[in-house]
C-alpha cells in the first residue's frame, strides 16, 4: 500500500510505460484553503500613467486584468495608502496632508479600486501604507510614537473608502517592508473594532518572517493578526510562521521585468509558493507596469501601459502565466495534500471547490529561464519528462478534462501563451502528458476559460516633442495634471480663487512638511514629464512663489528619479522670493553653474524659460534674457521637470517643453 501522493515507478504498460505517476486524492483530507493571486498598484506610483489613457483602450487594460475568465482575472488588488513621499516610482497622494484635512478623492487608487470591483465584484481589497504625512511623525521619521494617531488616519481611509466610493476594504497592512510595532498593532485593531470593521483583517508585516516569532510569544497580538505576509521568500516558510496556525501570504513578490523571465519567475513561484512554502495567496508587484520606464524597475509588471500619448500597451506574457491559475481556481477553494516536485524538476498544484471540480497546474520552469529578480535562486535542473496522474477520491469517474497550454520558447522566441487545446481523455482514472521545460499546463474541469482578445492599439511612439498644459481644468476627474510623474512632494491641481485673471487653475505643490518617509526622498520637490531621452529642449513655465524665503525651479535632462532621486542631475534653473537666482547641475542645489540677481518675489507671477543645447544653458525671466552660455557637460539627457525649492506651496501655470 502507497501512501497518499507518493510518487510510483509502474512497470511498462501502454501509455504508463516508465511514466512517473502523481496521485491526486481529495479523499485524504485537504491541504489549505486557496486565498487568490493578485496584483499591487503602488508603491509607488506604479499605475500613475494608466489614468491618462483614453477610451477604449484604458477599459481594455483594465479588462486584461481584472475581467473575470478574460486575462489575468486577478482575485486581488492591493494598493497604496498614499502618504505624500517618493515610494519607489513615485509619490502617491494622501488623503490626509495635515490633520484637519480629509479629501478621499485625490490620486488614482480610488478609481482603480472601483474600475477592478466593476468588472469583479468579489474581487478582495488591500490597504498598505509605504509612508505616512509629515503630521502622522510630530517632527519623527517614525509613525509609531503616537499609535492611536496612526491607527485613526489608517482607520479613516477605510471608511472613507467606503462612504465616498462605496468600497469595502478586506485587509490593512501595517508599514511596508519596515519594523512593525506589536502595540500599534493591537490599537489599530481595537480602532477598527470600535467602528465596526470587524470584518478587515490586518496583514503583517510585509517584510520578512519576524512577526511569526512575536504571534508565538504574545496571544494579545497574535488575535489581531489574521494573515502573515512576506515579501520575496524564495518559495519557503520558517516553522514559527507554521506553528501559529495563520494564513500564509506572499503579499509583494515577482518585482521582474515582464519578459519571457519574468513570465517563467511568475509561473514557478505560483506553484511552489505553495508547494514548498504553504503560501496560499501571492501578489505581484507590481500590477501594472504604468510609469515612466527609465524609473526605477522599469516593466515590472504582469503587462506594461506606459505610453498614454500614443494610447499603446502590452499584454505581456506574466498576464497569461496568471490566467493558468486565476480562471480555473477561485478564493475559497482547497489545495489538495497531494501536490509536490516533479521527478525531472518543475512541480504541480491541485485545487478543488469540494463539488466535484478540479484544477491542476503543473509548471516546468528552468533555472535559467525563470530567476526572479530577488531572492537569489539555488541551482536545480528540470528535464522533458512524462507524467501520469491518477485520480482518486471524488475526481475517480471524470473521464475528460480541458487543457490550456503555455510554452515560452527561448530558442525560436516563438511562444505558445494560454491555448486551448484537445481535451485530454481519462481512462481508469489515468491521463498522461508529456511535459517538455519552460511549459505550463492546467488541466480542468472548468470549462470557463478564455483568452480575451481585443485589436491591437496604436503602434508604439515617443513623447510629443512639443508639449503644452494650462491646466484649466474646472472638474479635474484626477487631482494630478497628466504624464507629471511626482517625484518628491505632491504635485496637484488647484483653483486659484485670489487670481481673477488668467491664473485660476493651476497646478499646485501643496505638501509643505517632509512626510515619514520610506525612501530617501529629495529635500526639494520635483516632478518629472517627458522623454527621457531628450537632449535639446526648451522648458517654459509661469511660477508662482508663495513664501517669503520660497524658491521654485525648472529643469532639464534630469537623469534620475525614484529611489535615486535626491542623487539626481541635470540643469536646474531656480529663482527664489528673495530677489535671486540660481543655475546648478544637481537637484540639491550644490554643484552651481550660476547665480546673480534675478528680482523674483513672492506673490508675484513670473515666466521662466530654459533652454538646453548641446553642451550650453541659457535663462529667461519674463521673455528678457538672464543668464546664457552656461556650460553643462553631463548628463546628456532625460526628462523636463519643475519643483520647490523645499517642501512649500507653490503654482506653476502654462507648461510648455519643445524638444528637437
Amino acid at each position: 500500500m502507497f501512501p497518499p501522493g507518493a510518487l510510483l515507478l509502474l512497470p511498462c504498460c501502454f501509455s504508463l510505460c516508465l511514466a512517473e505517476v502523481y496521485i491526486l486524492d481529495d479523499s485524504v483530507g485537504l491541504g489549505r484553503t486557496f486565498d487568490g493571486i493578485g496584483g499591487l498598484s503602488g508603491g509607488g506610483a506604479t499605475s500613475r500613467l494608466l489614468i491618462n489613457y483614453q477610451e477604449p483602450y484604458r477599459s481594455q487594460i483594465l479588462d486584461y486584468l481584472f475581467k473575470p475568465n478574460f486575462g489575468a482575472s486577478l482575485h486581488i488588488l492591493k494598493v497604496e495608502i498614499g502618504g505624500d513621499a517618493q515610494t519607489t516610482d513615485g509619490t502617491e497622494s494622501s488623503h490626509m496632508h495635515d490633520e484637519k484635512d480629509e479629501n478621499f478623492f485625490r490620486g488614482y487608487e480610488w478609481w482603480l479600486m472601483k474600475e477592478a470591483k466593476k468588472r469583479n465584484p468579489n474581487i478582495t481589497l488591500i490597504g498598505l501604507p509605504w509612508a505616512f504625512p509629515g503630521w502622522i511623525g510630530h517632527g519623527t521619521n517614525w509613525p509609531y510614537t503616537f499609535p492611536d494617531v496612526t491607527a485613526k488616519y489608517v482607520v479613516s481611509w477605510v471608511i472613507g473608502a467606503k462612504q465616498h466610493h462605496d468600497l469595502d476594504v478586506d485587509y490593512i497592512g501595517i508599514w511596508n517592508e519596515k519594523q512593525f510595532d506589536a502595540k500599534y498593532i493591537k490599537v489599530l485593531r481595537g480602532m477598527l473594532d470600535r467602528v465596526g470593521l470587524t470584518n478587515v483583517g490586518i496583514i503583517a508585516a510585509d517584510g520578512n518572517w519576524d512577526i511569526s516569532k512575536a504571534l508565538l510569544l504574545d496571544p494579545h497580538l497574535s488575535d489581531a493578526v489574521e494573515v502573515i505576509g512576506v515579501h520575496y521568500p524564495g518559495t519557503t516558510t520558517v516553522k514559527e510562521a507554521l506553528l501559529t496556525g495563520k494564513r500564509l501570504w506572499s503579499s509583494e513578490d515577482y518585482s521582474t521585468f515582464n519578459n519571457d523571465i519574468g513570465a517563467g519567475c511568475w509561473a514557478r513561484i505560483l506553484n511552489q509558493n505553495y508547494v514548498n512554502g504553504m503560501m496560499t495567496s501571492t501578489i505581484s508587484w507590481n500590477l501594472i507596469a504604468s510609469y515612466y520606464e527609465d524609473l526605477s524597475f522599469g516593466r515590472d509588471g504582469l503587462m506594461t501601459a506606459e505610453e498614454p500619448w500614443s494610447g499603446n500597451y502590452v499584454v505581456e506574457a506574466p498576464i497569461w502565466i496568471t490566467a493558468h491559475t486565476t480562471q480555473f481556481a477561485q478564493p475559497g477553494w482547497n489545495y489538495l495534500s497531494t501536490v509536490g516536485h516533479l521527478a525531472q524538476g518543475g512541480s504541480y498544484v491541485a485545487l478543488t471547490d469540494g463539488k466535484g471540480n478540479l484544477t491542476v497546474i503543473i509548471e516546468t520552469m528552468t533555472h535559467s529561464h525563470s530567476q526572479c529578480i530577488r531572492p537569489p535562486l539555488p541551482p536545480y535542473s528540470v528535464s522533458p519528462q512524462t507524467a501520469t496522474f491518477q485520480l482518486k477520491g471524488s475526481f475517480a469517474a471524470l473521464t475528460e478534462l480541458q487543457q490550456w497550454h503555455s510554452k515560452l520558447d527561448f530558442k525560436t522566441k516563438k511562444d505558445v501563451l494560454f491555448k486551448h487545446t484537445d481535451p485530454i481523455k481519462v481512462q481508469d482514472g489515468y491521463f498522461t502528458l508529456k511535459l517538455g521545460v519552460d511549459e505550463v499546463y492546467t488541466i480542468t474541469t472548468a470549462s470557463s476559460g478564455q483568452k480575451g482578445h481585443y485589436p491591437d492599439p496604436p503602434i508604439s511612439a515617443p513623447f510629443p516633442k512639443k508639449y503644452f498644459d494650462d491646466f484649466d481644468v474646472r472638474n479635474p476627474p484626477f487631482s494630478e495634471a497628466p504624464y507629471f510623474a511626482d517625484q518628491t512632494g505632491v504635485f496637484e491641481y488647484f483653483t486659484n480663487l485670489t487670481d481673477p485673471g488668467p491664473h485660476v487653475f493651476t497646478l499646485r505643490q501643496v505638501v509643505s512638511q517632509r512626510p515619514v518617509t520610506w525612501a530617501e526622498d529629495a529635500d526639494q520637490t520635483v516632478s518629472v514629464i517627458g522623454d527621457h531621452s531628450w537632449q535639446n529642449l526648451t522648458v517654459t513655465c509661469d511660477i508662482y512663489i508663495e513664501t517669503v524665503n520660497g524658491g521654485v525651479f525648472l529643469a532639464a535632462r534630469v537623469d534620475q528619479g525614484g529611489e535615486s532621486v535626491r542623487k539626481a542631475m541635470g540643469v536646474f534653473y531656480w529663482v527664489f522670493g528673495n530677489g535671486t537666482y540660481k543655475v546648478t547641475n544637481d537637484i540639491g542645489g550644490q554643484k552651481v553653474l550660476a547665480e546673480g540677481l534675478s528680482g523674483t518675489r513672492p506673490y508675484v507671477w513670473h515666466t521662466l524659460t530654459l533652454t538646453v543645447k548641446g553642451d550650453h544653458a541659457f535663462g529667461m525671466l519674463n521673455n528678457y534674457p538672464l543668464w546664457k552660455n552656461v556650460v553643462v557637460h553631463q548628463p546628456k539627457n532625460g526628462w523636463a521637470a519643475l519643483g520647490t525649492h523645499s517642501f512649500e506651496v507653490a503654482q506653476f501655470d502654462n507648461f510648455l517643453v519643445n524638444a528637437d
